[in-house]
């Protein structure tokens, strides 16, 4: 019998936990109570977001030409985060198909982010 797949908060906390072994990566989560901000949990380089959990699904941080190619690819799509048609440049809400790719694409963010 195979096991059942692990749920998008299940395979973010995986994510939490592989990227907090890097010092200047922190974490704001649930537990840290209201916040105003994009997600309900989110990871940071320098005080700035680089990657995030929205509705179950993974969001981060990257330069437009790399969210451009990506969704032309159908391996995601442009951040809507009031859900009224205002797309994000450079935010990618990664593809359910893509869940494989989140560490890679946490980290391409972690650098984007890092160096900006």
């Amino acid at each position: 019998m195979s096991q059942p797949s692990p749920t998008p908060e299940e395979r973010y906390a995986v994510l939490v936990a592989e990227m907090l072994h890097d010092p200047d990566i922190t974490y704001s989560g649930d537990e840290m109570g209201p916040k105003k901000s994009f997600g309900k949990s989110e990871l940071k380089v320098s005080g700035k977001i680089f990657a995030m959990l929205v509705r179950g699904r993974l969001v981060v941080k990257l330069p437009k030409a790399r969210v451009d190619a990506l969704v032309a690819a159908g391996k995601g799509e442009r951040f809507d985060p009031r859900r009224d048609g205002r797309l994000m440049k450079e935010w990618l809400v990664i593809a359910p198909t893509m869940e494989d790719e989140w560490a890679m694409l946490a980290k391409e963010a972690r650098v984007f982010v890092g160096a900006s």
